[in-house]
């Protein structure tokens, strides 16, 4: 089949977005075109603050020059209007004359400024702040004016005052609220932010409506309804935006304030989708990016014709772009509710506040000013619905030290730059590895603070950590499989799906090994990525030495272990008397309970093996190491009287689903029945506690030499969703880890946002659930056969 025809209507952020991920779905599935009204690349519309406040030129806010269109065969058609959809022909019609045809149409038209409808709003010197024109206007208008005016005290208003006082002017805010940014912020933030900026030289009109704006020819001044007026020779239109869906209206698709779609962001129209700031989902339109990138993600999975979870909105933060000034906002910010609480930090000599807004136990929103070094932290515990109840609450807020940074203790897993998904580590990462000094430089590389710039503070943190400190680095040079090869094992896996090898020798001959016979290192690690390629070759190699009934240990001293199997550590008096029967049968004076709630028969000797196999009769628990362990449940806890049976049966499932799998490394799972954590959950590769609302789980924990914590992935309602986000997890480690790479390791390496991604979205987990049972099929079948 040949390319799919795809049409993008909008040169901006959200689309090209879209169209990038689009990309690394499917790089060659579609003939892309583009078209933006503006004369212009894709550029960064939220940093046209920086530009009028100086210091950043056009090329510095350019997302995507012309050799990166050029670079993936997309057709760029700039300064060139779609103004008619025909979608009957599925074809769109330019005020350029061209015609072009579609299979797919993307509709990222974005918002329009909203402009006053008074007397006087067409006259010279008044303008909107929304494009890069704009700008250049205003920029032109200050060389001979001193006199502005700013309608609008929100966000866009005060970023575009403090670009005009930057050029010179004296500037006036005017707004119809009685404070500043009433939407993100209580009053005492607002008023602190008021004082700040009029420290600047900042002034504010609050509680005016604008009648007219006069003059001749030219702006000379704004008028109010309450009689009172400013000299003004610019005006800035700043009072808000509002989606552009004149377009959509035109060809009938459904509207309301912006386009409506539903979660996959599918319009009234087939195979006319939309996204951005023109969108209207479940009754919210995004003006902030994050959403706005959201959004994108989900578009190009369903035209790329990946199944997976619908968008489901965003939690809005909002950072202002002011330099000197640390402001940020997210979420719930008023706590009139009756059922919301808050606690409030107020230094007036520092100049900082800082407000956190609690809803049940949970943080709804916070707000902070003169300090936002907390920003992420309470973020991500509002974007995880975490439940705080056993916190400390000003631990929230802990004093800063004078020799430590903050930014130590944040994970390398932790995401810095919400907009694009950027970790520490990746931050890190490249600093370490390119060599880079500025925060611009890490801009460039790795996107972190490039769209809306609220994370920036944080990105200079890490650099100055970084360039301060002495710092463990979070790469090394390419790392080699074993001595026997140049290939990593990535290359190595790679380079046995795209050749079809199907044995370990011809792993070797193929890749031109060095060591014709491998070694100790290379040989495991090539037969688990066969399995893992081709789970029948695993299952032949399980059943030429696993038996399901006989299973033995070898010791030292050339004697074995007979560790008979006991689901979740429960056993039954039939199978005591068997074990105790078989022990004193075969002098096996060494019988002990260990903490993995297993009882090992020790010493038994090599020629009554086959004898004692018989007499026991039972499932014998796996000897391989590299395997899911004997669960560790909290089974004789007296310190509190929790019901222990759920746990107990969540333990047993898993053992049963899990048994005899080859893993990369050994995984560890606890599971506790409460908050007392009796089983060490939080320490172990995998764990569960239980709690009112059902299970908390753990992932990548460590309970050996250097103990770690594990990282929690969720709380699922139910022991079945458990049970599945459990085993998902285990398959998609098995899928994607390298051999030997320890769960807390890959966890790092990928992400806990990503592995998140995976399991939550129902089509990719079921996918890794179906392989696993089929997997799980297929041994037993064999097995079952090689026992005939």
């Amino acid at each position: 089949m040949g390319k799919k025809r795809l049409v993008l209507v909008g040169n901006g952020m959200a689309g090209v977005r879209c169209i990038e991920e689009i990309l690394k779905l499917d790089p060659l599935g579609f003939e892309i075109t583009i078209f933006g009204s503006e004369p212009h690349v894709n550029y960064n519309r939220i940093l046209l603050s920086s530009i009028l406040q100086g210091g950043t030129s056009f090329g510095d806010i350019t997302v995507h020059d012309r050799e990166w269109y050029g670079r993936h065969h997309i057709n760029l058609y700039t300064g060139e209007t779609v103004i008619e959809i025909d979608k009957h022909l599925q074809v769109i019609k330019t005020d350029q004359h061209q015609i072009v045809p579609y299979d797919y149409l993307i509709i990222a038209t974005g918002s329009v400024p909203f402009s006053l409808p008074i007397p006087g709003a067409d006259k010279l010197g008044v303008v909107t702040f929304r494009t890069i024109e704009d700008c250049q206007k205003m920029i032109e208008i200050s060389k001979k004016n001193k006199k502005a005016v700013v309608i609008g005290g929100g966000v866009l208003g005060l970023e575009a005052a403090k670009g005009l006082l930057n050029l010179g002017m004296n500037v006036s805010v005017v707004h119809i609220g009685s404070y500043l940014m009433e939407r993100q912020l209580d009053e005492t933030a607002a008023r602190m932010l008021q004082e700040e900026l009029e420290s600047q030289g900042m002034k504010f009109l609050f509680q005016k409506e604008t009648k007219e704006i006069v003059g001749d020819i030219g702006a000379k001044g704004v008028t109010f309804k309450d009689g009172t007026e400013v000299e003004a020779n610019l005006v800035v239109m700043a009072a808000g935006v509002r989606p552009n869906v004149q377009l959509a209206k035109k060809t009938g698709i459904e509207t309301n304030r912006a386009i409506l779609v539903n979660d996959y962001m599918e319009t009234s129209i087939p195979n006319i989708y939309a996204v951005g700031e023109c969108v209207e989902h479940r009754g919210m339109v995004y003006g902030l990016v994050q959403p706005l990138y959201e959004q994108g993600k989900t578009l190009a999975k369903r035209i790329c014709g990946i199944e997976g979870q619908g968008y489901e909105g965003s939690v809005l933060s909002t950072q202002l772009k002011i330099s000197g000034i640390d402001l940020f906002s997210v979420g719930v910010i008023h706590d009139n509710e009756s059922s919301n609480q808050s606690i409030k930090i107020y230094d007036e000599v520092q100049g900082i506040y800082k407000k956190v807004v609690f809803q049940d136990h949970r943080i709804i929103g916070a707000v902070l000013f003169g300090d936002t070094k907390e920003r992420t932290k309470l973020l991500d515990m509002i974007l995880k619905y975490q439940d705080v109840s056993d916190l400390e609450k000003v631990s929230l807020f802990p004093q800063a030290k004078d020799d430590g940074f903050p930014i130590a203790s944040i994970p390398a897993s932790k995401i810095i730059c919400n907009c694009n998904s950027v970790t520490k580590g990746t931050i890190q990462e490249a600093i370490q590895r390119e060599g880079l000094n500025t925060v611009e430089e890490i801009k460039k590389c790795t996107k972190a603070s490039s769209s809306c710039g609220g994370c920036k503070p944080l990105v200079a943190d890490l650099l100055s950590y970084i360039q301060n400190h002495e710092v463990e680095k979070v790469i090394e040079e390419k790392s080699c499989l074993c001595s026997c090869t140049t290939l990593n094992d990535d290359e190595v896996v790679q380079e046995m799906q795209r050749q079809g090898l199907t044995t370990i020798q011809e792993v070797m001959e193929v890749l031109d090994w060095k060591n014709s016979e491998g070694c100790s290192i290379c040989r495991p690690a090539i037969n688990y990525y066969l399995g893992m390629i081709n789970p029948e070759y695993e299952s032949k190699q399980q059943a030429l030495f696993i038996n399901e009934k006989m299973n033995a240990v070898i010791q030292s001293d050339g004697n074995y272990t007979l560790i008979p199997q006991m689901y979740g550590g429960i056993t039954n008096p039939e199978q005591l008397r068997k074990i105790a029967q078989a022990a004193e049968k075969y002098h096996i004076n060494d019988v002990a309970i260990t903490s993995d709630q297993r009882i090992h028969l020790l010493g038994v000797k090599k020629e009554d093996l086959s004898d004692v196999w018989a007499e026991l009769n039972m499932p014998l628990s796996s000897p391989q190491a590299n395997g899911v362990q004997n669960i560790t449940t909290c089974i004789g806890e007296h310190i509190c009287s929790c019901d222990k049976k759920p746990s107990i049966e969540l333990a047993v499932s898993l053992e049963k689903q899990l048994e005899f799998l080859t893993t990369p490394y050994r995984i560890k799972m606890g599971i506790s029945s409460c908050l007392h954590n009796g089983a060490g959950s939080t320490t172990k590769d995998v764990g569960a506690i239980g709690v009112d609302r059902g299970w908390e789980i753990y992932i990548g924990g460590s309970s050996e030499r250097h103990g770690r914590s594990g990282e929690l992935l969720c709380v699922a309602a139910t022991s079945e969703e458990a049970m599945e986000l459990i085993i998902g997890f285990v398959q998609y480690y098995r899928e994607t880890a390298n051999y030997l790479e320890r769960t807390w390791g890959w966890v790092e390496r990928v992400g806990l946002v990503h592995v998140r991604e995976v399991l939550f979205d129902d089509e990719l987990r079921q996918h890794l659930l179906e392989h696993l049972a089929e997997e799980i099929a297929l041994r037993k079948n064999l097995v079952e056969k090689s026992l005939l």
